[in-house]
């Protein structure tokens, strides 16, 4: 099973089941994860303060 990597408890969920793009969501502590890879599995802590014009900003200083 794995761990939540801010306050080390177990997260719950099927690892067998689990998808990329799928988010989980820590019990203890409430922090989302989204699963970015599956084999092995990798997990990428969402950013709270991240939003959809946050994105856009970010996508035009790419361009």
């Amino acid at each position: 099973m794995p761990i939540c990597p801010e306050c080390e408890s177990p997260l719950d969920f099927e690892v067998s089941d689990a998808e990329e793009g799928d988010v989980v969501v820590c019990d203890e502590c409430g922090t989302e994860y989204e699963i970015v890879a599956v084999d092995p599995l990798e997990l990428a802590k969402i950013d709270e303060d991240f939003d959809e014009e946050d994105e856009e900003e970010a996508e035009e200083e790419e361009e």
